[in-house]
């Protein structure tokens, strides 16, 4: 056959009538172009016809999967007013002589249904997909890909609720591969009823897996101990969990949390610590998550103190994940008034290896200050600086303040000039803090050095507020300089 005849076959068939002009073939026309009128869905298949005579140049025997999926990615994909009209041109092509769809021209329409979420068509496209199998499935065993191709679309029914959809794809797909589903696919099935409330029909088809002899994995047990626990029935959760065991599937971290969660939420708390203790003991590695759950739980219940003792006894037997951050545990000790436990805990998990963030740092600076405890904000402020932990202006300059106000100006500055060297470089307010400090405790000769920094580096605006910061200090009790 020529490539002249191929293309009259777009244009004028005459033998094979055109997909695209039949309404029982495809997917309504108007449908897809709504509103239109019949008319005007001829006219675009009319263009598409032409645009696709016109993009298939180079001489060719006939239309061939490689030529067809070239013109979808490369021509139609792009077009304005035609793109929709891409799953019509699939049919279409299948009924020319000599040409047969491949995994490729399948694997295209089924990403492009499903990132346009066009169910519908993608339903008849699965029709299709069983009855005119592709190339490579002519031999004893089935194509690879189809299995993959089937994921996808019974993920994208089960997200958009279309579960009878996504049932019948999977009956189809058990009939298509070699052997059973992937334990994968099951999973996807049963987390899609769960997520929108279903839960019954998710153990129903949980039961079905069963019976096909596909062993559960963990994340199938995870998913049904997820979907008890958010119905209120924690005791089936449970039972689940042992089943989890029971099967050799080892619970992972997501097992755990979720239980955790579910006893906090059932107002276990001696349950949920007990779980948590029990990760340790079956050597699964702790998550920052499950460390959040648990002082969440704990601090609701007010039991801060134990969250406090459970975080050390993790860090002291090694299994407190790196990248904790403890400011809701410093932030909860600081309203409850318990600074010093706060200002232990801190120091304790810095010392080994677990650095606050700035927020929880700032957060006990401010506590301590709070507190009257100036002396220890001003430690922990002095190791943020150390460690290259630099804090809000703000906070600065009230700890300055407060040292001067107990005749620390001295240590004041000494601070400042190590905030400086870190890269925090004082504004005129600290200036202006230190200063009135030196002057309160007689420090003329520091406190004219300050001054004149300061009208270096433009922080006195003009010589008659240089003058009253000289004329302040000159008045000041004493000179010790």
């Amino acid at each position: 056959m020529s490539r002249n005849t191929a293309l009259k076959r777009f244009s004028k068939p005459r033998h094979h009538p055109a997909p695209l002009q039949h309404p029982d073939l495809s997917p309504s026309i108007s449908a897809l172009t709504s509103p239109t009128t019949s008319a005007t869905a001829q006219t675009q298949l009319t263009r598409l016809t032409a645009f696709l005579q016109s993009s298939l140049r180079k001489p060719a025997v006939a239309i061939t999967p490689q030529d067809l999926l070239h013109f979808l990615k490369s021509r139609l994909r792009h077009h304005p007013t035609l793109s929709h009209l891409d799953f019509h041109l699939f049919r279409y092509a299948a009924t020319l002589d000599s040409f047969r769809h491949d995994h490729f021209t399948l694997e295209y329409m089924v990403r492009t249904l499903v990132s346009t979420d066009r169910l519908d068509s993608l339903s008849s496209l699965l029709e299709f997909i069983s009855s005119n199998p592709c190339p490579c499935s002519d031999g004893i065993f089935s194509c690879p890909r189809i299995e993959p191709m089937f994921s996808v679309s019974i993920s994208s029914f089960c997200r958009a609720g279309r579960f009878d959809d996504a049932l019948h794809a999977f009956d189809i797909m058990k009939r298509l591969i070699d052997g059973k589903p992937n334990v994968a696919l099951y999973n996807i099935v049963i987390h899609g009823f769960v997520k929108l409330g279903k839960l019954d029909r998710a153990v129903d088809f949980y039961g079905t897996m069963l019976r096909n002899s596909v062993n559960p994995d963990a994340v199938t047990f995870n998913i049904l101990i997820s979907g008890y626990c958010r119905n209120n029935k924690f005791g089936l959760a449970l039972e689940v969990f042992r089943e989890m065991k029971e099967k050799g599937c080892l619970p992972n971290v997501v097992s755990f949390n979720t239980l955790i969660k579910g006893f906090f939420r059932d107002g276990k708390v001696e349950q949920a610590v007990g779980m948590a203790r029990e990760m340790t003991e079956l050597g699964c590695e702790f998550s920052c998550v499950t460390c959040e759950i648990l002082v969440d739980g704990l601090g609701r219940r007010g039991k801060v103190i134990e969250a406090v003792d459970l975080m050390i006894t993790f860090l002291r037997k090694g299994v407190l994940p790196k990248g904790f951050d403890y400011f809701v545990l410093v932030e909860m000790l600081c309203a409850n008034g318990n600074m010093e436990r706060a200002f232990e805990l801190v120091n304790e998990l810095w010392d080994n290896g677990y650095a606050p963030s700035l927020i929880a740092c700032t957060t006990l600076v401010e506590g301590l200050r709070g507190a009257g405890r100036t002396e220890k904000s001003v430690d922990l402020m002095r190791k943020m600086l150390n460690e290259g932990m630099l804090p809000d202006s703000v906070t600065f300059s009230c700890l300055l303040e407060d040292m001067c106000n107990m005749g620390g100006a001295l240590e004041a500055n000494k601070l400042r000039l190590l905030a400086s060297k870190k890269g925090l470089h004082p504004d005129g307010m600290v200036y202006r803090i230190l200063i009135s400090g030196y002057a309160r405790e007689g420090r003329r000769k520091e406190g004219e050095a300050l001054v004149n920094e300061m009208f270096d580096r433009r922080f006195i605006p003009d010589i008659a507020t240089y003058n009253v910061l000289m004329n302040g200090l000159s008045k000041s009790k004493g000179s010790f300089g």
